[in-house]
């Protein structure tokens, strides 16, 4: 069930997105409305997935991990298995990739055009479980809506 809150950060989400049809316009937005909304965050990001890898995209937070290997780390395991992870302890997880040290939680989100991957959106919390199950149905609500919006127009250009 989606809470109250991802309920309201959808509507304002969709608001966002209405009428864009540039991609990393989005992701720079959408990125940023995750980031100014949920607390305890320290990266939110997209990475595209480009020549079998995941190339990085628009992020708010530190410097970040350039390209990631399909199958590797959190992100690289989202995009491989088309799948949401949500890692309680990312030090526990076999591969992971450190590319903030901070970091200690994380989910990834796999996004979707035509039945395929296309990119993820990453997001980090310095502290352990940040993400509960409340707050991966509410945050895959808000790429679901990403996806419409974006992926309805055949103009949006992934390159």
């Amino acid at each position: 069930m989606i809470t109250e809150f991802y309920s309201s950060l959808d509507r304002q989400a969709k608001a966002l997105l209405d009428g864009e049809d540039d991609l990393i316009a989005a992701m720079a937005n959408f990125s940023a409305l995750i980031n100014d909304a949920l607390d305890d965050l320290n990266w939110v990001g997209f990475y595209l997935l480009k020549n079998k890898q995941l190339v990085l995209g628009p992020f708010q937070g530190k410097v970040a991990c350039t390209r990631i290997p399909l199958g590797k780390g959190v992100c690289g395991t989202a995009a491989s298995e088309g799948t949401t992870q949500r890692i309680a302890d990312v030090h526990q997880f076999d591969g992971h990739i450190a590319c903030d040290a901070a970091s200690n939680s994380e989910i990834v989100i796999p996004i979707m055009r035509d039945h395929e991957v296309v990119a993820v959106l990453d997001i980090d919390s310095p502290s352990l479980a940040r993400f509960a199950e409340t707050d991966q149905v509410g945050l895959e609500k808000l790429v679901n809506s990403f996806e419409k919006a974006l992926f309805a127009q055949t103009t949006t250009n992934l390159s």
